[in-house]
């Protein structure tokens, strides 16, 4: 089981910027696939974006050229910077450890953190 701590979440206006943080426990987290879900009010999580652990990347279509995910083994964090805000990104975002099937799609371990809240409002 490994430990993620999500920080980073808030209030911004449409158009802002965010940088969500993971902080994750364990020693071997170079070798984890990681990924940010979030979940809007009477919504269904969804996966945002996802990285391997050589850093390839994926993501949501709704987010694409706007939210990066990224990694930094030696902290053993995982970001998301959220550039171009809109009402629609308001939701709690969830970071998770996972793995890639041989298709090249995501799968959720049950390694959740607590959700951090990101609200865009004027």
């Amino acid at each position: 089981h490994v430990q993620l701590v999500e920080s980073g979440g808030g209030l911004v206006q449409p158009g802002g910027s965010l940088r969500l943080s993971c902080a994750a426990s364990g020693s071997i987290f170079s070798t984890y696939a990681m990924a940010w879900y979030r979940q809007g009010l009477g919504k269904q999580r969804e996966l945002v974006a996802a990285i391997t652990s050589s850093s390839r990347t994926n993501y949501a279509d709704s987010v694409k050229g706007r939210l990066t995910i990224s990694r930094d083994n030696a902290k053993n964090t995982v970001y998301l910077q959220m550039n171009s805000l809109k009402f629609e990104d308001t939701a709690v975002y969830y970071c998770n450890r996972g793995f890639y099937i041989i298709s090249g799609t995501y799968r959720p371990y049950a390694d959740w953190g607590q959700g951090t809240q990101v609200t865009v409002s004027s």
